[in-house]
């Protein structure tokens, strides 16, 4: 990624370097759109799996987990793009700019299950952005130390379990009653929330 430049792209598709500034700003912007299509890929998958217990009458509990097991699969049928998407280190941009990054289509599917499950009634212990954020590090976490440990050759032991628990300790095993209001927000949720936004103006971050 870093030998990349805005002038070999232009160069590889044959038009002057000027004319690739009238679609994309920086390098950044054209990476993200690269990606865009492969994100969006993930993020419908997880909507549908979610849509598809919601269906089968499972509640918000396993709709999240149905979400998870998507991600899973997708990490695993499509070893490549999860590299390409997570791997591969990207631009620098300013923190306020992460927001933009295609990868907020997944962030987003997952705030609005954990979203679901406090409406539910189950009683989460940190935000909705930060509980989503938790579970999200702690999948790629898993499949990024199989990525890095396991052979092409090997067959890769199912994440699915390491999932589970995920969910398990992240949203009670039933619900406490009506809906529940958010959690008090942490430092981190607040960094966090920020950032989401695009009102976080701390010093250029890898966009990852």
């Amino acid at each position: 990624m870093e030998k990349l430049t805005m002038r070999a792209v232009a160069r590889e598709v044959g038009v002057a370097a000027p004319s690739i500034y009238l679609h994309f700003s920086d390098k950044a912007e054209l990476v993200w759109a690269a990606l865009e299509d492969k994100y969006e890929d993930l993020a419908a998958r997880m909507r549908a799996a979610d849509a598809s217990a919601a269906d089968a009458g499972a509640g918000a509990r396993e709709r999240m987990r149905a979400q998870a097991h998507a991600y899973c699969r997708f990490a695993r049928e499509y070893p490549g793009h999860y590299r390409l998407m997570y791997e591969v280190r990207q631009p620098s941009v300013p923190a306020a700019r992460l927001h933009r990054h295609p990868s907020r289509h997944v962030s987003l599917s997952l705030r609005e299950a954990f979203a679901q499950c406090r409406q539910a009634g189950y009683l989460l212990a940190m935000p909705d952005e930060q509980a989503a954020q938790t579970l999200w590090a702690g999948l790629h976490g898993f499949i990024a130390l199989q990525h890095a440990l396991s052979s092409a050759v090997q067959v890769q032991e199912p994440m699915e379990p390491l999932a589970d628990g995920l969910v398990d300790a992240l949203i009670p095993a039933e619900p406490a009653g009506g809906p529940q209001p958010p959690a008090a927000d942490s430092e981190a949720a607040q960094r966090i929330r920020a950032i989401l936004s695009g009102q976080d103006d701390s010093p250029s971050l890898e966009a990852s």
